[in-house]
């Protein structure tokens, strides 16, 4: 999603980093390793994070069906709590259209 890079400086999506077709375990990985906490419409991150503890950070756009361009802007609408988000203990946060 460009749109959030004006926000989120250092950003990246996962065919970004050679990971197009990567697993839920291969991204966990490389978001660890590498300071990312990742935005997702995947559910299965919620099962990871509570196995795996973090980081990384899971922050989800619960009920994901929608266009990217919609996405893009609830990250825009949220990039406060977002950044919150980034400095307090919890390992998940769940966003809503």
């Amino acid at each position: 999603m460009p749109l959030k890079e004006d926000l989120f400086p250092g950003s990246a999506h996962v065919t970004h980093v050679g990971m197009a077709s990567g697993a839920d375990r291969k991204v966990w990985d490389y978001a660890a390793q590498n300071g990312f906490a990742i935005i997702t419409a995947d559910n299965d991150f919620l099962s990871l994070a509570e196995a795996r503890g973090h980081p990384p950070k899971v922050i989800l756009l619960e009920n994901c069906d929608y266009p990217t361009n919609v996405a893009a802007r609830i990250i825009r609408t949220e990039a406060i709590r977002i950044l919150e988000f980034n400095g307090d203990a919890r390992p998940v946060l769940i966003l809503r259209a």
